[in-house]
Parts: structure tokens; sequence; C-alpha cells
């Protein structure tokens, strides 16, 4: 009996235990007891103001959403999931007034007086295009891009033409719809791109923002949705499909070139909290470059500055593939911990729920779908000239360019059963969203 009992007791310390639900990197009765002190604080009107005010609330509030959003069926099948949730959520805890004033203050402060924006953007695009295969980048400037250029002209073609015809106006049409649902997103397209605008037309980007917003979650949305109906296209139309293959020729380099250097992968994926100090410097050393370039050339934004000097850097092997290191793990700890708060700092500065319900009509819909149809149409038949497959061109080469980046490139990827596709899905999102600001700053000086 005893041998027995001895062995059941084995047995059982054996099992493998039930794991516990994680909040933030944390156990979540862990995160709870943390949230109530945070809370506690904001409520009593204890949070100072700054960073040290502004970070602890906007962490909470962004988990939480994000668990909202990533839980919620449709939502993050087809609307972006946390990120959408977390920018309206927080916007509707302004409106209904659900949040002291003095928090508000400070969140509001902290990310347009205190650069916290400039802050992320900065770390994005240093190490998303640092991170990338040199030779990949090089490949897609000759080849993939002008399957992206194709969807974008087509994409703002129409948005501008249907805007004319309808009287929302050509030029609104293009900049407040059309050029931020093909821009990559929210944190590294409408956000800066509501800043380049409103820094070249002399209005808040607050407003801008506001009709933004639900642009990118519609286009999103229905990207999503066609990605779903051009695989079945594919179906019935074999000779348009090359059932996840890019190239109509069966260019195997061009899959082989797609994934790293195996060490430098292992290299990259092993953390250094040294390297990602280095990263931090090495970004802010990009964006100070950026804006001293804007001071010369003010044609042309700081950031757009910053994005070709980075890919400059980047292509012609300037820089230690060590500090392409730096920069890339720099970027993965903003881009994984920090974004839940830029997003509750967008609902909270930049988002505001009545101008948002004021934006939405049929005019404002068709606007959308004329964007993401031009995207497919256009990438589509530039794909075809340069020997890819029609299908595969327009999904990565348009519905990810209107997607919601990466969420939005591994969501409409599942939906076309093409996850293959994901290397050059995220040229979409990374080259092709820099892309745009930097046309953005050029199409402005003719509008503005």
């Amino acid at each position: 009996m005893i041998e027995n009992a001895n062995a059941l007791s084995a047995t059982a310390s054996l099992a493998p235990e039930k794991p516990t639900f994680q909040l933030y990197g944390m156990p979540w009765y862990y995160f709870a007891i943390f949230s109530l002190a945070v809370l506690a604080a904001t409520f009593l009107g204890k949070l100072p103001s700054g960073m040290i005010g502004a970070f602890p609330l906007m962490i909470v509030i962004g988990a939480v959403f994000n668990l909202v959003g990533e839980k919620t069926p449709f939502i993050n099948t087809f609307l972006g999931g946390g990120a959408i949730v977390i920018i309206f959520g927080s916007a509707g805890l302004v409106t209904a007034g659900l949040l002291p004033q003095a928090s508000i203050d400070t969140m509001t402060v902290f990310m347009k007086g205190g650069g916290f924006l400039d802050f992320y953007i900065a770390a994005l695009i240093t190490g998303s295009i640092m991170g990338m295969n040199r030779q990949l980048l090089i490949k897609a400037a000759f080849r993939y891009l002008p399957v992206i250029i194709g969807g974008v002209a087509l994409s703002l073609s129409l948005c501008g033409l249907i805007g004319w015809l309808t009287g929302y106006g050509a030029k609104e049409a293009i900049f407040f719809v059309s050029i931020p649902i093909m821009g990559g997103g929210m944190g590294a397209g409408a956000v800066p791109l509501s800043k380049i605008f409103g820094e070249g037309l002399g209005t808040d980007p607050a407003k801008m923002l506001s009709i933004m917003v639900p642009a990118v979650a519609l286009g999103n949305a229905l990207a999503i949705v066609m990605g779903g109906l051009l695989n079945k296209l594919g179906k019935v139309r074999r000779s348009l499909s090359g059932d996840g293959q890019l190239m109509l020729l069966g260019d195997a380099t061009a899959t082989a070139e797609v994934d790293m250097d195996n060490a430098l992968q292992a290299d990259r994926d092993k953390i250094d909290l040294v390297k990602m100090g280095t990263g931090l410097m090495i970004a802010t050393a990009f964006f100070a470059f950026g804006a001293l370039l804007n001071l010369v050339f003010p044609v042309i934004h700081g950031y757009a500055w910053m994005i070709l000097s980075v890919a400059l850097v980047k292509v012609s092997g300037l820089i230690n593939p060590k500090m392409e290191i730096c920069c890339y793990q720099w970027f993965q700890f903003v881009m994984k911990n920090l974004t839940g708060v830029l997003l509750v700092g967008i609902g909270v500065a930049y988002t505001s729920l009545p101008e948002v319900a004021a934006a939405f009509s049929g005019q404002y819909l068709l606007l959308v779908s004329v964007t993401v149809f031009g995207a497919i149409i256009g990438a589509a038949v530039v794909g075809r000239l340069v020997g890819f497959f029609p299908i595969e061109s327009a999904i990565t080469g348009g519905l990810c360019m209107a997607n919601m980046g990466g969420t939005g490139d591994v969501a409409v990827l599942s939906a076309a059963k093409r996850m293959e596709l994901m290397p050059f899905a995220q040229i979409s999102s990374r080259i092709g969203g820099a892309f745009m600001l930097i046309l953005s700053s050029i199409i402005l000086q003719f509008f503005a």
C-alpha cells in the first residue's frame, strides 16, 4: 500500500502543471495586483506628470483592451484585433469621462510634447529596415517594388477620381482615405502620416487621424475578406495562381534569398541588453540625421529622410552587421512592449469618437472599397508584367499594403492560405509603408 501511495505521489509530481494565464508577460493575478495599485494612484491623483505618470496607466489600459480585442470573434479576425480595440477603447474612456482629466493631460503631453511618438517611430523604421535581408532588399527595389507602385498608383487614382465625382474631394480622398490605407498600418502609417500632413497643411494632426483611423480599420477588414476571395478565384482560374509561389518561372533563388543566414539569425535572436542600448543610440541618431536633412531640404519630411538614410546605409553595407543586430533587437523590444502604450496614446491624444462617427457614410465606405480594389488590380497587372503570378502579386503587393501591417499580413495570408508568402508581405509592410511616407511628403508639395 505504501509503495503504491509513493508511486501515485511520484506520478502526480511528474504531471505537467496547468499553465497560468498570462497578461503582459506575467501571471494574471500579479498583473491584477499591480494594476489595482496603478488605478488607485490614478484616481486618487497621486501619479505625477511626465513619463512615470503616463507609462503605468497606458500599460494597464493597453494590456486589458488588447486582450479583449484578441479574444473577441470577428474583431480578432477581420478588424485588426487588439490594435483597434485599444485605440477606440481608449478614446471611448476619454469621451465617456471615465478617466481623470489630469491623467488625460499627462498622456496627451507624453504623446505630443514628450516626443514618445517620434521615439517609437525611430525604433520602428531603423530596426525593421536593418533587420531585413540585404540581398532581398536590393532585389525588391528592382523587381518587387514596381508591383507595390502599381497597386499604389491605381489605388490613389481611383480613390481620387471617386472622391471628385462624389463631391468628397479628390485631395481629401487621397490624403485622408487612400494614403492611410496603403501606408503600412497604424503606428508606422496613419500616425506619422497625420503628423506629415498636419505640418504640411497647417491643420491639427489629431483631427486628421480621427478620419484616417476608421479608413485603416475598414481597409484592413476588406483586405482580409478579399484575401479569401482571391484564393477561391485562384482555384477557378488556375492560370492566375501560383498556389503560393510568386515567380512565374519558379525562380528558386527568390525563395532562398528571403531567409536570413542561419548564423546571423541565431545571433539576432540572442538577446543582449547592451546591444539594445546601442540600437537605441543608432535609432535616435538616424532620427536626428533625418531632422538635419529636413532642415536643409524641407520639401521632404524628416521621417522620409530617415527612411532613405537607413535604407542607403543598409543596402551599401556601410554599417557593421553587428550594429544592424543592435537596431533589430531594440526595435523588437519597443514593438513587443510599447506598441500597446503607443496605441493607448493614439486613442487618448489623437482620436475623437464624435469625429470618427461623423466621418462614416456610404461615400466614405465607397472610397475605402475602391482603394482596396485599386491595390488588387494595379499590383496584379504590374506583377504579371514583371513575371509574377497575378493573384500572388495582388495578395502581397496589393492587400498586404492595404492591411494593418504585421498583424494584417498574418490575417490576409491566412485567409488566402498562402502563409509562405510572408517574407514578401513583410516587404510590403516595411518598405512599402516607408515608400508611402516618402511619396506623401512629395505629393504634399503639389497640394499644400
